[in-house]
C-alpha cells in the first residue's frame, strides 16, 4: 500500500545524509544506463515470478495458503538472505544487490551508472507492486457481493473500531507505563498496531474459498474501514510528531472525504452500471469489456489518491460497483489472468523488504527491541483477535476467524514504521520492535486463518460455478413430451 499524505514531516537529517552519501544519483542520468535499467527490471521480474511460483507451490503442497509461500519466498530473495530483490528505502545499496553486481560485470559499468540503474529499476518494481495490489483489490471488489457486504456493514464497522481502538490504547499505555517510552514515540508505535493489511487477508480468504462467507465479508468490510481509520490515525500522529499538536481540520477533512467517497461511489455506481454495459456491448475490438473496466478502476484509484485516501480503496469501490453488472462473471474471468501477472510482484516485494536482521539477538541494539517487540506482538494479536467478539446477531459465526483475519499488518505497518523513522520520532530499539511485530503478524496470519476456518465449508470457485451452471439449468428445465 502506498500512502501519499503530505504531513510535512521534517526531513533535514535525511536530506543531509542523502546529500553526503556516495550513492546520490547524478542530476542527469548516464546516457548508457537506459538499456541496463530495463535489463535490471527484467532480471528482477524473472526472480520474482520464479520465487512466487516455487513458494506458492511448496506452500500449497504442505497445505498452507500459497500467499504465505510467496511472502517467505520474498524474504529468501530479499534483503534478509540472497540480496536478489532489493530496494534503496530498505537500506539497500547497489553494491549489495546480486543483480546489480551481475549487470556491472556484464556491461563494465561504473559506480554512478550502477547506482542509477539500481534506483530506477527498484522504482519500476515498486510501481508494478502498487499496480498489483490495486488489481488485487479490484478483483476482491468484483468477488464481493455489495448486498451481502451491506448486510454486515454495521458489524464490520464495530470490528474495525475495536481493532483500531484496543491495540492503540493497550500499546500506547503499555509502552509508557512498562517500558517508560516517551509519549509521542509510544503513540506512534500504538498507531502502527492499528493497521490491517487488506491485501494479504483478502488474498488468503479468496484462496481458502471463504471470501463470500459471512466471516469473509465482515473481515473485508472491517479491513476497508480499518484502512480509512488508519489513515486518520496516521494523520494525527504525524501532526504530533511535527508540532506536538493535532490538526483537527485535517482530521475532519479525512473523515468527511473518506465517507463521501465510499458512499458516493456505491450510490453513483447504480447509475453507472447500465452505461458501462452499454459501452462494452458497442465495442468490437479485443478488451471490449476488461479495458473499460480497468479504466473505471484506475479513475476511481486516482480520485481516491487525490483526496488523500488509498488508491486501493478506489479500486475496491470500482470492483464493488461492477460486481452489480450483468457481465460480472465474464469480467471476473478476464481479470484473473491480469491479477496472476501483477499480484505476485506485490507479495514477493513485501517479503523482500522484510529485514529479518532485526531479529538477531547477537546485535546489542536489537535486544531491547526484541523485548519491546514481544510486548507489541502480544498486543497486536490479542488486540485484533478480540474484535471477533464484537460481532453480534450472527449465530454460528466464526468469531475467532474474524479476529485472526484482522491480524496481518503487512505493508501498512511498514508504512507507519517508515514515516516514524523519517520523522526522527522512533529510536532504534522501538523502530526494530515495530518491524518485528509487522513481520511476525504478517507471516502468522495466513496459517492461523486457515486453521481457524478448518472444517468450515468453503464456497465453490467461479470456475466450478460456471461449470455446474449449465448442468443445473438443464436439470431444472421441464420435460416436454
Amino acid at each position: 500500500m502506498m500512502l501519499n499524505l503530505d504531513f510535512n514531516i521534517p526531513m533535514t537529517n535525511l536530506m543531509d545524509t542523502w546529500q553526503s552519501s556516495p550513492w546520490v544519483m547524478a542530476t542527469t542520468p548516464p546516457p548508457e544506463s537506459g538499456p541496463w535499467v530495463l535489463t535490471g527490471v527484467l532480471f528482477s521480474l524473472i526472480v520474482i515470478y520464479l520465487t512466487s511460483k516455487l513458494g506458492g507451490e511448496l506452500s500449497k503442497r504442505v497445505n498452507l495458503p500459497p500467499v504465505l509461500g510467496e511472502l517467505i519466498g520474498g524474504v529468501v530473495v530479499g534483503i534478509s538472505a540472497l540480496h536478489l530483490v532489493m530496494f534503496p528505502e530498505n537500506s539497500g545499496a547497489a553494491t549489495d544487490s546480486v543483480i546489480m553486481k551481475a549487470l556491472q560485470s556484464l556491461g563494465n559499468l561504473d559506480l554512478e551508472t550502477v547506482t542509477h540503474v539500481f534506483e530506477s529499476q527498484s522504482e519500476v518494481i515498486s510501481v508494478l507492486a502498487e499496480l498489483g495490489v490495486i488489481v488485487l483489490l479490484f478483483e476482491i471488489g468484483l468477488e464481493s457481493d455489495l448486498r451481502e457486504l451491506g448486510k454486515v456493514g454495521y458489524q464490520a464497522a464495530i470490528v474495525a473500531v475495536i481493532g483500531v481502538a484496543v491495540p492503540f490504547i493497550l500499546g500506547t499505555v503499555g509502552l509508557v507505563t512498562i517500558f517508560h517510552v516517551s509519549t509521542i514515540p509510544a503513540i506512534f508505535a500504538g498507531a502502527a498496531l492499528t493497521a490491517t493489511s487488506i491485501g494479504i487477508t483478502s488474498k488468503v480468504l479468496s484462496e481458502l474459498g471463504h471470501l463470500k462467507s459471512t466471516e469473509g465479508q465482515i473481515i473485508v468490510g472491517a479491513a476497508v474501514i480499518d484502512d480509512v481509520l488508519g489513515i486518520i490515525v496516521l494523520a494525527v500522529v504525524a501532526s504530533l510528531a511535527k508540532t506536538g499538536d493535532v490538526d483537527l481540520l485535517n482530521v475532519v477533512y479525512l473523515i468527511v472525504s473518506a465517507s463521501a467517497f465510499l458512499l458516493g461511489a456505491i450510490f453513483l455506481g447504480k447509475f453507472f452500471n447500465k452505461s458501462f454495459v452499454a459501452i462494452a456491448d458497442k465495442l468490437q475490438t479485443r478488451g471490449a469489456l476488461v479495458i473499460p473496466a480497468f479504466i473505471f478502476a484506475l479513475v476511481m484509484a486516482v480520485l481516491a489518491n487525490l483526496i488523500h485516501l488509498e488508491a486501493i480503496l478506489g479500486a475496491f469501490a470500482a470492483g464493488l460497483v461492477l460486481d452489480e453488472t450483468d457481465k460480472r462473471k465474464e469480467l471476473d474471468q478476464q481479470v484473473v489472468p491480469i491479477a496472476d501477472i501483477l499480484v505476485p510482484i506485490f507479495f514477493v516485494t513485501v517479503g523482500a523488504k522484510a529485514d529479518l536482521g532485526v531479529l538477531n539477538p547477537a546485535i546489542a541494539e536489537n535486544r531491547a527491541g526484541l523485548i519491546i517487540a514481544t510486548f507489541l506482538i502480544t498486543v497486536a494479536i490479542l488486540g485484533k483477535v478480540i474484535t471477533g467478539w464484537g460481532v453480534f446477531g450472527k449465530p454460528g459465526v466464526n468469531r475467532l476467524a474474524i479476529g485472526i483475519g484482522m491480524i496481518p499488518r503487512g505493508e501498512v505497518g511498514l508504512v507507519f514504521a517508515g514515516i516514524g523513522s523519517a520523522s526522527g520520532v522512533l529510536d532504534k530499539p522501538l523502530e526494530a520492535a515495530i518491524i518485528v511485530m509487522v513481520i511476525l503478524t504478517t507471516f502468522l496470519a495466513p496459517p492461523l486463518l486457515q486453521w481457524a476456518l478448518k472444517g468450515q465449508e468453503a464456497e465453490p470457485s467461479l470456475a466450478v460455478e460456471e461449470a455446474t451452471q449449465p448442468v443445473i439449468e438443464k436439470a431444472t428445465q421441464p420435460v416436454i413430451e
